[in-house]
């Protein structure tokens, strides 16, 4: 059974389609990459997945239950309880950091295990450090976001998410505001989560990476998936020449194996 199914995913703004007719299944402990040119739907589908746009027309499921109930004319309506309780299933990571600059790396992992999940105070203290432990910033528990780096605080909004437990968890374009010396750090921490199994799913332009952590990749054209498969088929041999022609000039650095440094 899929973690996430879509099923005929359309998301239109005004006159201009997005989304038109995606269907995508993420199995529990996947990690799979989103790839395509800008303006291709990748951002608009991670956001149609968690509810934060509202899908067109189309079906999510998740853990195997629908989400939302059809109205009489078919059109899916979501109650706002329904949609808390999913956001809180599915993290979502950004560009942006989105850190409250007010508070203490520690209470922005706090902060949202005490108002949405009801933790008490040493519960909420207890799974922020287990989890900034996790993503290699426990000695900066007590910083504000103004004094660490770019890396770093997109560090703390990854252990944010994870302080939440969710069943899956979405990346978009997590590293694209960092600075290259940076990029590398944020990249471990997910690479890590994927080791673990958490179910990912991603979106970057980081070539490397996606070749060798994901498990399969997706590649999107125009708000319609034309070509997916493994690291192996999409990146090395790919099939169409929208994604061959996305792929020209870029070189996938692929990690040697272990039986191959032995």
């Amino acid at each position: 059974m899929s973690m996430i199914a879509a099923r005929n995913i359309h998301k239109s703004f005004q006159s201009q389609d997005v989304l038109k007719g995606v269907d995508l299944d993420i199995g529990k402990g996947e990690t799979v990459v989103l790839l395509g040119a800008s303006g291709s739907g990748k951002s608009t589908l991670l956001r149609c997945l968690n509810f934060l746009e509202m899908p067109t027309s189309g079906e999510v499921c998740l853990d195997g239950k629908r989400v939302g109930t059809p109205d009489a004319g078919g059109r899916m309506r979501y109650s706002e309880t329904e949609l808390c309780q999913l956001r809180q299933r599915v993290g979502m990571v950004f560009q942006q950091f989105n850190l409250f600059p007010h508070l203490t790396v520690e209470w922005n992992v706090m902060i949202a295990q005490r108002k949405v999940l009801g933790r008490s105070e040493a519960q909420a203290r207890e799974r922020a450090r287990y989890y900034l432990e996790k993503v290699g910033l426990a000695e900066k528990i007590n910083e504000y976001p103004a004094r660490l780096s770019g890396g770093q605080q997109q560090r703390v909004a990854i252990a944010r998410s994870l302080a939440m437990e969710p069943d899956v968890m979405l990346f978009d374009e997590a590293t694209s505001a960092l600075d290259p010396e940076l990029v590398g750090e944020v990249l471990q921490t997910m690479k890590n989560l994927s080791g673990e199994g958490m179910t990912m799913l991603i979106v970057t332009h980081e070539l490397g990476f996606a070749y060798n952590v994901a498990h399969r990749i997706v590649f999107l054209h125009e708000g319609t998936i034309i070509e997916e498969g493994t690291p192996d088929e999409i990146l090395v041999h790919p099939k169409s020449e929208r994604t061959k022609a996305f792929l020209r000039g870029h070189t996938v650095f692929r990690l040697p194996q272990p039986e191959e440094t032995a």
